[in-house]
């Protein structure tokens, strides 16, 4: 499944808080995710762009396939999009080691803030990691629909990134691929990397 969603930097912060309750978007949650990203021992997965990733949102766990179509072939650099298989699990703990148990290893530990609005079907995410500034992620069912997102907010809809956090951090001078835990209490590299 394809997802329609695109990331915008150097947002005032304020500013789009501000729109979205003058839009009367409603402020639908605000939680600190953890995740486990998994990935075989040659680092196949990372050489094809894609990865396993293990979240905890709280109130749910969710598993998921993610793959970037095709990295860095779209205007301005931006991936062609994302192909996406998710699913709710029920434990973390014992996902996590099913994984470990069948040979996968853990590459990168990882949490993020989110602030989520809704409007209509319009998904607003203000996302917050480790050592990056603060970015908004607009996601809905078309890329028309995450258009009208990014004007009703009066951002540049030519502005936007299509692509992962991991991308985002990179242009910040983050690479995030060197860590295996990038939390907000630690940020620690990998001893050896293939």
């Amino acid at each position: 499944m394809e997802e329609f969603e695109a990331i915008f930097t150097d947002i005032n912060l304020d500013g789009i808080r501000n729109k979205l309750k003058t839009l009367g978007a409603r402020k639908i949650f605000e939680k600190t995710y953890r995740r486990l990203n998994f990935e075989y021992p040659d680092w196949r997965l990372d050489k094809d762009h894609s990865w396993i990733r293990l979240r905890d949102e709280g109130d749910k766990i969710t598993l998921a396939f993610k793959k970037r179509l095709g990295p860095g072939e779209g205007d301005n650099g931006n991936d062609l999009g994302m192909r996406e298989i998710e699913f709710e699990v029920s434990d973390y703990n014992k996902t996590r080691d099913f994984f470990l148990a069948i040979g996968l290893v853990h590459k990168l530990e990882v949490e993020n803030r989110r602030e989520r609005w809704l409007f209509k079907d319009i998904q607003f995410d203000i996302d917050t990691y480790p050592l990056i500034p603060t970015y908004l992620e607009i996601e809905s069912s078309s890329w028309a629909k995450v258009k009208e997102g990014s004007e009703l907010l009066d951002l540049d809809y030519n502005q936007k990134r299509i692509c992962s956090a991991t991308q985002i951090a990179k242009d910040y001078g983050i690479i995030t691929q060197d860590y295996s835990i990038f939390t907000f209490d630690r940020q620690i590299k990998h001893q050896t990397r293939i």
